[in-house]
């Protein structure tokens, strides 16, 4: 098999809060289909990731704030993760300071050697963002 594109599907509680939300971070609304709608598309650079309202996988809030979760805990949201590389992830904490946008996770250096920051939408899924760490 050779992939072309992957394209992660988030089950949301309200389209239209999703779409202002990434709006927030900085995407843009690619499309919606439906009326109301209810299955849409969000997009940054090439990345896209679709929303499904009420649908296609789960969604639940845990109670941990911050949360990092390798070490797995029933407590760690249950909504989908997904890792985005980015060139600049101080400026993107700066950034969601700046909108708002709840940080789980504040840009720090793991082990690996990835300066990573964790962002986390309303319906409990994560945004791991990462870039390659200049102290690694």
């Amino acid at each position: 098999m050779y992939a072309r594109h992957l394209k992660p599907i988030l089950n949301v509680a309200d389209i239209r809060e999703s779409f202002a939300w990434f709006a927030k971070l900085g995407w843009t609304k690619n499309w919606e289909w439906g009326t109301p709608p209810t299955f849409g598309c969000v997009g940054s650079g090439e990345c896209e990731i679709f929303l499904c309202h009420q649908a296609q996988g789960d969604r639940r809030r845990g109670a941990l704030t911050p949360l990092h979760g390798f070490e797995g805990s029933e407590e760690v949201d249950q909504g989908s993760w997904v890792y985005l590389m980015v060139d600049d992830v101080d400026a993107v904490y700066r950034h969601c300071q700046e909108q708002g946008i709840e940080v789980a996770w504040p840009p720090t250096v793991v082990p690996w050697g990835v300066l990573e920051m964790h962002v986390r939408h309303p319906d409990g899924h994560v945004l791991r963002i990462g870039q390659a760490s200049k102290e690694a």
